[in-house]
């Protein structure tokens, strides 16, 4: 019987093995079954977080995306409009209402340009990659060099009024195009960035500078227009009012019918 055990077995397993085999087994089932549950709720808690800061990220951008439009896309345009209109007028009641109108209007752009460069340096991850950043952080600058040459405007008549006139003029002009380039290009990265439409916003700010240059470009032709018909006296002169010869007035009435 001896001789039979030792053939089966011809080693010997030592006690502790078997007991180090059999907690091995006992724990590793539980060990493996709780790791997707940890991962899972890894992953859950993952998720949950990226969702609260993409909500956080998409009000930033959207109130971003508002005060840049309000600021750049209507209140410059609108105050240089203002203020074309007081090129007609002479110094007066009228000129200082447009002055100041202009001034009130420049005043809340800055202010509200200066509110979404704090935000877009706060919230955003600025790394200038594309133009919709490059643009922008120039026009922060440009704005506020505009703003200061506002506030240095030499007396009328001065030497140097024509060229801070026309500095202000080529500045201010280019801010506007860069900025309403810059209102649609951030339409733009609002879209790719949220896969959001954006066509209704197109369309309204598309609408809204139509309507903008549409009036810049009456002003210049009002005064013309005006001109057409202009009251001299009792007599109302036309551009087809030609002054006539008292020989051309005789061949007119021998040409009359009656």
């Amino acid at each position: 019987m001896l001789f039979l055990q030792k053939r089966m077995f011809p080693f010997s397993i030592p006690a502790s093995s078997i007991l180090f085999l059999l907690l091995l087994l006992t724990f590793q089932p539980v060990s493996s079954s709780q790791q997707p549950y940890k991962n899972e709720n890894f992953h859950t808690s993952k998720k949950d977080h990226s969702q609260k800061m993409s909500s956080s990220l998409l009000f930033d951008i959207t109130l971003h995306g508002f005060l840049l439009w309000a600021s750049m896309g209507f209140l410059m345009p609108v105050g240089i409009l203002v203020i074309r209109m007081s090129s007609r007028e002479q110094c007066g009641r009228r000129l200082k209402f447009y002055f100041y109108i202009h001034t009130i209007l420049q005043i809340l752009s800055v202010l509200l340009v200066t509110a979404g460069a704090v935000m877009s340096i706060k919230k955003f991850n600025n790394a200038f990659n594309n133009s919709h950043q490059r643009i922008g952080i120039g026009l922060y600058g440009m704005i506020w060099l505009q703003a200061l040459i506002g506030i240095v405007r030499p007396k009328r008549g001065s030497n140097t009024r024509s060229l801070w006139f026309f500095i202000h003029w080529m500045l201010g002009t280019a801010v506007s195009l860069l900025g309403v380039f810059n209102v649609y290009s951030g339409l733009f990265a609002y879209h790719e960035k949220t896969s959001r439409s954006i066509r209704i916003w197109t369309i309204i700010f598309t609408v809204e500078i139509s309507l903008i240059s549409f009036f810049y470009l009456f002003q210049d032709k009002l005064e013309y227009i005006q001109k057409q018909g202009v009251i001299l006296g009792n007599d109302l002169v036309t551009p087809t009012d030609q002054v006539l010869s008292p020989n051309d007035k005789q061949k007119e009435l021998n040409t009359d019918p009656c």
